[in-house]
């Protein structure tokens, strides 16, 4: 019978851990210093390409991932960009993220993202958490922001961009179209077509700087020409395309009926056409429908939808650069302002006669 010391003596040991691959390592399989190391992977521009391939090359085949926090003790630069986004539903902003990223990889960034969902205190509250999180920059959308936001980002010294939109007066600090622009121009291209009784199904300006300029776009260009829209025939709501079908019927309560309908965002323009086809209204021969932002059902239905094209990914990949710009301390020397092209399609067209 073993005695407890027996039993002691004959208990299998722990296996040591086994240890991880580090900088020096790296650096030994290399043939160059830590130094060119830390050089490859947080300033990858300052060495030549072949010293970058064959570094890359060793930390691919160690499979070693650079320790995020000792890096960023070293370069007080976490290499993280937050972003607050109203909504991740638009395909504007879907795509925006898309090419923001992408510009962001190459830099060797990371895009952490956060939604606001249109409510100022809620972004003030998301990017007070991005900033906890140690992000070096901050991308937001429009102009409009929690009265505090602008002093919370400058005390914790965070440089940062306002895209989907672009203002003369602030240029620097924002990257997009130019909305009120992109929706006057909009409305002339009808208004040239003969049409003067128009109907709009607004997305709500609440705590939305972009589709108030929008509006006052469509009302600057009315103007022009003697023209305003009737009260019965301005409708606005959200975003979905169930909300376009139910502010377009409203719009329709009463005759005589707008001849045009400008539509604030791409699911209220769906929703519009698709409840006109259901109340028998031929588009365009009774009624054009128009909107913003191109969304690709929209070319993909019965009747391929006239609306303003943003380059979404455009935005979001310049508003990258100008960040990553920012943190380095450079200009960046390309244009801030995206432009907002009508595309025409079978939606829109002269009035009827009469």
């Amino acid at each position: 019978m073993s005695s407890p010391r027996d039993k002691r003596r004959t208990k299998t040991a722990s296996p040591a851990p086994a240890r991880s691959v580090g900088l020096r390592d790296v650096a030994r399989v290399a043939g160059v210093s830590t130094a060119t190391v830390s050089r490859v992977i947080n300033s990858p521009d300052t060495v030549s390409e072949e010293l970058r391939a064959r570094v890359n090359s060793v930390v691919r085949h160690l499979g070693w991932v650079p320790h995020g926090a000792a890096r960023a003790l070293a370069t007080r630069r976490t290499q993280t960009i937050g972003a607050v986004f109203p909504t991740l539903t638009h395909g504007d902003f879907a795509r925006a993220i898309q090419g923001l990223q992408n510009e962001l990889s190459k830099s060797g960034r990371t895009l952490l993202l956060a939604c606001s969902e249109y409510s100022p205190e809620q972004e003030y509250e998301q990017v007070r958490m991005l900033i906890e999180r140690g992000v070096d920059a901050v991308l937001l959308v429009g102009e409009a922001h929690h009265r505090d936001l602008s002093e919370l980002l400058e005390k914790n010294h965070i440089p940062y961009v306002n895209t989907f939109v672009y203002n003369a007066a602030s240029h620097g600090t924002c990257v997009g179209p130019d909305n009120r622009k992109a929706l006057y121009e909009l409305t002339r291209y009808l208004i040239e077509l003969g049409h003067r009784r128009f109907g709009v199904v607004a997305q709500t300006t609440e705590n939305n700087d972009r589709a108030a300029a929008r509006m006052r776009g469509i009302r600057e260009a009315l103007a022009e020409k003697g023209l305003a829209i009737e009260p019965r025939h301005f409708v606005h709501g959200f975003w979905t395309i169930q909300e376009g079908r139910n502010l377009f019927r409203r719009l329709l309560q009463d005759k005589p009926w707008p001849t045009a309908v400008i539509c604030g965002n791409a699911y209220l323009t769906v929703g519009a056409l698709l409840e006109s086809q259901a109340m028998g209204i031929a588009v365009p021969g009774q009624m054009s429908i128009v909107g913003y932002d191109d969304i690709e059902i929209m070319a993909e239905l019965p009747i391929p939808l006239t609306t303003v094209r943003v380059l979404s990914d455009e935005v979001g990949r310049r508003a990258a650069r100008l960040l990553i710009a920012k943190l380095e301390g450079r200009e960046i020397d390309e244009s801030l302002e995206c432009a907002a092209e009508i595309i025409v399609r079978q939606s829109s067209g002269p009035p009827p006669k009469g």
